[in-house]
């Protein structure tokens, strides 16, 4: 079960005495954060809850707000948002003294205080005061999901929204939002606004959900391949128009050959799609999106091996040339593009 899901299940009555909210899957984070807070109905106003941003606040206000008495119920919530001092990132904004002294409370904490704590990124259990919280407190943590639990989730999330995919459509809005779960969530919320109920179609999903840039080089990339010269020039013009550079969009495009060429290799080496996957997944030190991979098989099986390789060195050589200012860089990439589809390299 997904972070996110699992707490929702705490509320204002039911809040433990220490309750940590961590994990390095940023989306996901923030949006269990944000649920949070609506859930334990966080108020400002409310005299009864002290919040503290740990990049700006002093520990010493911090521990008086921990062990001082509520003023107008039973109990108190503190809420230390950023505390990067019990995660493995470099920055910190406690000093050895003051960590310790943190410790000394957690080990006896104030019995009228419900502390929460927001942790972006991933716990350093190496520490003893992540011992301490690990042992004491109920911790959520929004690690990167699987592909299923993202599937599970948004599929009912998309159905409680009133919105209906087919199975087909739906693979169409997460290889769009490139698997990340904060991207899903928006698109589904820009679908919701542009359909409120019924069946989402791919054409609902090309009008209702902004393209991104690297939608726009996949886009161009398809028409190179294709060889369709004309649409890739007038697509050019509009991302250049729109103030996009030259060398940012050689920049992506050099990614896409480059896994183009590194998908074509392991296939002609006798690699499956599951293989392939799995080595660049190996190789690259992340996982490697799936259908990233399986779009990728498809475009390159009729292209020879070759001509992705002098792809790529035509690519780098105009990326060479924009940056040496041989010729103006709108001409370079145009040729540089003319050469590619006529696969004159």
């Amino acid at each position: 079960m997904l972070a996110i899901e699992e707490c929702k299940a705490v509320n204002l009555t039911n809040l433990p005495s220490l309750t940590i909210l961590t994990g390095d899957d940023t989306g996901q984070f923030e949006w269990m954060k944000s649920q949070f807070l609506h859930q334990i109905q966080y108020d400002v106003a409310d005299l009864n809850v002290a919040y503290f941003d740990m990049k700006e606040a002093a520990y010493p206000d911090v521990e008086i707000d921990l062990v001082s008495l509520p003023f107008f119920s039973e109990e108190k919530i503190v809420i230390l948002d950023h505390l990067l001092d019990i995660t493995t990132a470099k920055k910190r904004y406690l000093t050895d003294e003051e960590l310790k002294s943190f410790e000394q409370y957690l080990e006896n904490p104030a019995d009228t205080t419900k502390l929460v704590i927001f942790a972006e990124g991933k716990l350093d259990s190496k520490r003893r005061i992540v011992k301490l919280l690990k042992r004491d407190g109920k911790i959520f943590e929004a690690s990167e999901p699987k592909e299923q639990e993202l599937r599970t989730y948004f599929s009912k999330l998309a159905q409680d929204q009133g919105l209906e995919f087919s199975s087909q459509v739906f693979e169409e809005l997460l290889v769009k939002s490139g698997f990340h779960f904060s991207e899903i969530n928006k698109n589904i919320a820009f679908l919701k606004e542009y359909k409120k109920e019924g069946v989402i179609t791919s054409e609902d999903i090309a009008e209702a959900i902004p393209k991104t840039l690297q939608d726009n080089i996949f886009d161009l990339t398809q028409m190179i391949l294709h060889q369709k010269v004309d649409a890739a020039r007038s697509l050019v013009r509009d991302l250049t128009l729109q103030g996009e550079d030259e060398i940012k969009l050689i920049a992506i495009m050099l990614g896409q050959f480059r896994t183009f060429a590194q998908v074509k290799i392991l296939f002609e080496n006798g690699r499956n799609e599951s293989q392939i996957v799995a080595e660049l997944s190996s190789y690259l030190g992340r996982k490697v999106n799936p259908f990233q991979i399986k779009y990728a098989l498809r475009d390159v099986r009729s292209l020879p091996l070759e001509v992705l390789q002098k792809s790529l060195s035509c690519l780098i050589e105009t990326d060479y040339q924009i940056k040496s200012g041989v010729y103006e860089k709108g001409y370079l990439f145009d040729l540089a593009l003319l050469k590619i589809m006529t696969h004159n390299l």
